[in-house]
């Protein structure tokens, strides 16, 4: 039976850890720091335009999200199983009065915890400057990508966690990482607009695979949540507008959920059973 208390107790020990981590603190001083410069490069001039200001940083952030955050969030998780596998340290872990699940689970809410502080630093720091400056009429949109970008974080967590469960090795599990990272940054964008070149794919199936990739329910909400509709996406967003209407929101957040809980729960399944695959991985 999985003990909660077990969980909590690996949580706060896999969150301090994180916290101590120099690439994670080098992250996160990285990630606030960007994020402060881009909402202080595009404050116009003017009373008129500053009113606009929350909104505008959420657009400008929107770039900075897609490329760090899954970035950080499939490598902390792909290196956090495999790297404990190689030094032996979950031999140790699991020697205590503890299941799998409950190692799994707390790891994972630990650094879930620690990429969460790191996002809502980032973030913060940017909505204060920007509430010393007024005009927080639109802060609402800003406050929405903030919560979508939690949800893209713990699907990459997610993700990475489950790449950590297949991978002996913490340089393999960090191979796959980088490897999904560049396939859903760059090669999926420019896949699909290829594909959808060559083969003359009609609009509704060039939506239909964009959503497959959970960087773009991300974008895709994201701008729904700071303007009332896609024309910047172009006939596809249009499309997604027309035929989804006040549903699309709600079925793309589904969606980053889905990537999420499947992820982890595969996770889960594939490390109940590997016994001889952790043991195997130590004594290398």
């Amino acid at each position: 039976m999985t003990e909660f208390a077990n969980i909590r107790t690996i949580a706060r020990k896999e969150l301090r850890d994180a916290m101590r981590n120099r690439w994670f603190i080098v992250f996160t001083i990285a990630f606030a720091g960007l994020a402060l410069a881009l909402s202080a490069l595009i404050q116009p001039g003017g009373t008129q335009f500053r009113m606009m200001s929350f909104s505008r940083t959420a657009a400008s952030l929107i770039n900075l999200v897609l490329l760090f955050v899954p970035l950080i969030g499939l490598t902390l998780g792909s290196a956090n199983l495999a790297g404990d596998r190689e030094t032996g340290a979950l031999v140790y872990l699991l020697a205590q009065p503890v299941n799998r699940v409950e190692v799994l689970l707390g790891k994972y809410l630990g650094m879930a915890g620690a990429l969460l502080a790191t996002l809502t630093l980032g973030f913060g720091v940017a909505g204060v400057g920007l509430a010393l400056q007024g005009g927080i009429q639109d802060a609402g949109g800003y406050l929405l990508t903030v919560i979508l970008a939690y949800f893209l974080a713990l699907a990459m967590l997610s993700l990475g966690f489950l790449m950590s469960t297949l991978a002996q090795k913490t340089a393999a599990a960090l191979g796959g990482a980088l490897f999904m990272w560049l396939f859903l940054v760059f090669i999926g964008d420019l896949g699909i607009m290829g594909t959808a070149v060559s083969m003359q794919l009609p609009i509704e199936v060039v939506f239909f695979i964009a959503i497959l990739n959970p960087l773009q329910m991300f974008k895709i909400a994201s701008i729904l949540t700071i303007q009332a509709n896609l024309e910047v996406l172009g006939p596809a967003g249009l499309y997604a507008t027309d035929q989804f209407g006040d549903l699309l929101l709600p079925l793309l957040l589904l969606g980053l959920v889905i990537w999420t809980v499947v992820p982890i729960l595969g996770a889960v399944a594939l490390f109940s059973h590997q016994e001889k695959f952790i043991l195997k991985g130590s004594m290398r």
